[in-house]
C-alpha cells in the first residue's frame, strides 16, 4: 500500500502588507471637466502617476493591478488590463477587474495585499475608477428583444415581420437608476430612512459636513496631497471642495431626499456628489520596497467584510439600513484584532452621506465600542468634500490615510470604514510601526 506525498509545499508565513504610495486624479463632478473621459483614460492617467512616482517602467516591476468600475460600458471589459496596456507599466503585467460597489477600491487592495501576504507576488497596485458623466445607457428592453428575435429568424420576411414591431417609444433609451433592485428605492431614500431610525439631526448633518470641506482645504493649503494627486484635464485639487462651506450656509440648502418625512434633514450639501475620479494604491512586501530604497507609508493588518439585510431591516425600521454593514464590520475586526476604538489614532469613514457616517458611529457605540473622537474622524476631509467616484473612494481613502500614518513619525494606527450598495460594508486597519518593526502598545 503506497502512501501519497504532498505535492505542494505547506504554508508560508504570512507577509506583512506595506503601502507604499498613491496616485490619484483629482475628482470632478459628473458633467464637468472629465464628462468625456472614460473610466479607462482617467485610471490610466492615476497609473502613469504612480509609475512615474515610484519607477515602476521596468519590466516585472509589479507581480499584477487589480482595479474595478460600478458603472461600466460594454467598452469597459477587461478594464484593469486594458489600462496596464495603455499605460506607462509593462505590458506584461497581468491584471483582473473586480468590483463590490462602493467598497469595489477597498476591496481591491484587499485582493492584492492577501497575493503579497502569502508570497504569491512581491508588489501589486490596486483601486478603481468611474464616472457619473459617462454612464452607460441600456437599449429599451422590449427593442432589445425585438432585435433578438429579427437576429434568430431564419429568413428575410422573418427579420422584417420582427422589426415591425418596433414602436417610436422603444427608441427610448433606458438611463442608469441609483436605485437599488431589491427595494427600488435610491440610496439616499435609504440613507434618509436610516437618518430617521437613528435620530440624525440636520444641524449635526451640516456640521459634518463643512467640517470635511474645511479639514480637506488645509490638507491641500499644507501639501498633503502633492504626492498622491496628479493634476488631468486641467484639475489640480478636487472640483466638489467648497472651502468656504460653513453650518450656516449648509442650513439654507433645501432637503432632497426623505421628502415624505415631516421633518427631512438630508440636502445636497450633506450628501456626496456624483462624481468622476480614479485612484490606486502601491502595495509591496518588505524585501521589496527594501530592494529599491523606499520606505512604506503603513501596513496594512485587518480587514473585515460584511452585510446586512436591508431589504427588510432598512425598509421596515432603518436599524440595519443599506449603509450600516461597518456598524457590524468593525466590531468583529476589532475583536478579532483585540483591539478598541482608543487604540486608533486616526479613524476614516466613508462619507457617502453625513448621516450615514454620523448614524455608523452611534451604532459601534450601541454595539460596545468606545465613541469615536471627532477630532481623530476624517482628518483631511472625506467623501463630502473630495466627492465620491464609486470605485475610487476605497483607494483614495487608503493612500491618504497611510500618508497621515507617516505624518505622524511614530508608532500609530488607522481604521476604514467603507460602506457600499447592496447592504455591504469594507473595513480595514492601517498600521505604522516605530522603529523596532512593533505597532505602539
Amino acid at each position: 500500500m503506497s502512501t501519497l506525498k504532498p505535492s505542494l509545499p505547506g504554508p508560508a508565513a504570512v507577509r506583512r502588507v506595506a503601502v507604499i504610495g498613491g496616485s490619484r486624479v483629482p475628482f470632478a463632478r459628473s458633467d464637468g471637466p472629465y464628462a468625456t473621459a472614460s473610466n479607462q483614460e482617467m485610471l490610466t492617467a492615476a497609473l502613469n502617476g504612480l509609475v512615474e512616482r515610484y519607477g515602476l517602467r521596468a519590466p516585472g516591476a509589479v507581480g499584477e493591478l487589480v482595479a474595478g468600475a460600478v458603472l461600466k460600458h460594454s467598452r469597459d471589459f477587461n478594464l484593469a488590463r486594458e489600462t496596464v496596456l495603455g499605460s506607462a507599466l509593462d505590458a506584461r503585467t497581468p491584471a483582473y477587474d473586480i468590483q463590490q460597489a462602493c467598497g469595489t477600491g477597498l476591496q481591491a487592495v484587499v485582493a492584492a495585499a492577501n497575493k503579497i501576504a502569502l508570497g504569491q507576488t512581491e508588489a501589486a497596485i490596486a483601486g478603481g475608477a468611474d464616472t457619473a458623466s459617462d454612464a452607460p445607457l441600456g437599449v429599451n428592453d422590449t427593442l432589445r428583444k425585438v432585435l433578438l428575435e429579427a437576429r434568430r429568424a431564419k429568413s428575410l420576411g422573418g427579420r422584417l415581420k420582427a422589426l415591425a414591431k418596433v414602436r417610436p417609444g422603444h427608441l427610448v433609451p433606458d438611463i442608469p437608476r441609483n436605485a437599488e433592485p431589491r427595494t427600488g428605492l435610491s440610496m439616499g431614500e435609504h440613507a434618509a430612512v436610516t437618518a430617521r431610525a437613528w435620530g440624525v439631526s440636520r444641524e449635526d448633518q451640516d456640521e459634518l459636513a463643512a467640517t470635511s470641506h474645511q479639514r480637506l482645504a488645509a490638507a491641500y493649503e499644507r501639501g498633503l496631497f502633492q504626492d498622491l494627486v496628479v493634476p488631468f484635464r486641467g484639475l489640480a485639487r478636487d472640483q466638489n471642495l467648497r472651502p468656504g462651506s460653513t453650518v450656516e450656509k449648509l442650513a439654507a440648502l433645501k432637503p432632497v431626499f426623505g421628502l415624505d418625512d415631516p421633518d427631512p434633514t438630508m440636502t445636497a450639501g450633506n450628501s456626496t456628489p456624483l462624481t468622476d475620479g480614479a485612484a490606486l494604491v502601491l502595495l509591496a512586501s518588505e524585501e521589496w520596497a527594501a530592494e529599491r530604497g523606499l520606505e512604506p507609508l503603513a501596513y496594512l493588518t485587518a480587514y473585515e467584510t460584511a452585510a446586512v439585510d436591508f431589504v427588510h431591516g432598512d425598509v421596515a425600521d432603518g436599524e440595519d439600513g443599506l449603509l450600516m454593514a461597518p456598524a457590524y464590520a468593525v466590531p468583529r475586526m476589532l475583536e478579532r484584532a483585540g483591539l478598541g476604538m482608543a487604540d486608533f489614532d486616526l479613524i476614516e469613514v466613508h462619507e457617502a452621506f453625513a448621516s450615514q457616517v454620523l448614524a455608523t458611529l452611534a451604532a459601534w457605540e450601541k454595539r460596545g465600542l468606545a465613541p469615536v473622537d471627532r477630532a481623530r474622524l476624517n482628518v483631511a476631509g472625506s467623501s463630502l468634500a473630495t466627492g465620491h467616484p464609486f470605485a475610487a473612494t476605497g483607494a483614495r481613502i487608503v493612500a491618504t490615510l497611510a500618508k497621515l500614518l507617516a505624518e505622524r513619525d511614530a508608532p500609530a494606527r488607522g481604521l476604514i470604514s467603507v460602506c457600499a450598495a447592496g447592504g455591504q460594508g469594507v473595513t480595514a486597519i492601517l498600521e505604522r510601526p516605530g522603529v523596532s518593526g512593533d505597532v505602539r502598545e
